[in-house]
């Protein structure tokens, strides 16, 4: 099944999104500040909560700064293993064009054979199609970021755009019209503002949503569902909340304890 395919045979059951985004210092028991561990953690988290999910999220950049992209692959394999049919969304937010994107394409959906990968659409189109090349893999796009300097463009309007819409909106239509050719697009919109997932709903009724910042970073699942609307594609993602629920030798089980919980708030 391709991307869109596996999320439309798991949200019925669950919406929730793992990240999984390792710190050394973070990690449980005897493992703590040591990065070689990084597997050996994520994989538990995974074994633990893998019914209860409908994707896994891993952060490249979590991985790549402590010199572990083997432990990335090798993890990755694990949750196609595991977990057959949840897909693995690579968080890499690559923004760039030409045989430079190609070959961002190539790490994100050969190397580590990601079913998905998020990226920054700021360079236009063509940074972009690449990626859709690879048939049945995911492309998710920043939208509407919870960061607060997203205001500095995302909410700027266009004023050579009928209608002056703001930039997010804009790229919202863009993502559900011409843009998406082969229906491989998603777009990221963080869970702080349940206004704009609301917006950028109306404008793209058909797209996954990918809505970060549940739980740790203060977003509410109710009010994210609510904004989205119950019956569209949409994945919830919560990281810190369920990695990190205890760092003693019960980290797994208390991490799906979170899982479950979250997962039924946005149900």
């Amino acid at each position: 099944m391709n991307f869109v395919h596996q999320l439309q045979a798991l949200t019925p059951h669950s919406r929730l999104c793992v990240g999984l985004d390792p710190e050394p210092g973070k990690l449980p028991g005897a493992w703590a500040g040591d990065a070689a561990k990084f597997y050996d953690f994520c994989a538990a988290i995974v074994d633990a909560t893998k019914d209860l999910v409908c994707a896994f999220k891993p952060q490249i950049a979590y991985f790549a700064a402590h010199g572990a992209e083997a432990q990335l692959e090798r993890l990755i394999a694990h949750i196609h293993d595991v977990a057959p049919g949840v897909p693995v969304i690579l968080d890499a937010k690559r923004g760039d064009i030409g045989s430079t994107a190609e070959q961002y394409a190539r790490e994100a959906f050969v190397r580590y054979q990601a079913d998905a990968v998020t990226l920054s659409p700021f360079m236009g189109l063509d940074s972009v199609e690449p990626y859709l090349a690879y048939e049945g893999k995911g492309a998710i796009l920043l939208c509407r970021t919870s960061n607060k300097g997203g205001d500095d463009w995302q909410m700027q309007r266009l004023a050579d755009v009928p209608g002056q819409p703001r930039l997010f909106e804009h790229l919202a239509h863009l993502a559900e019209s011409q843009w998406n050719r082969n229906g491989q697009l998603g777009l990221v919109v963080g869970a702080t503002y349940p206004a704009e997932i609301a917006r950028v709903r109306e404008l793209a009724p058909t797209l996954t949503l990918l809505v970060p910042g549940v739980g740790a970073q203060g977003g509410d699942a109710a009010s994210v569902v609510q904004a989205a609307g119950r019956d569209a594609p949409l994945v919830v993602n919560s990281s810190r909340a369920v990695l990190y629920a205890s760092n003693g030798a019960d980290f797994a089980e208390r991490a799906r304890a979170v899982a479950e919980a979250t997962r039924q708030s946005l149900r």
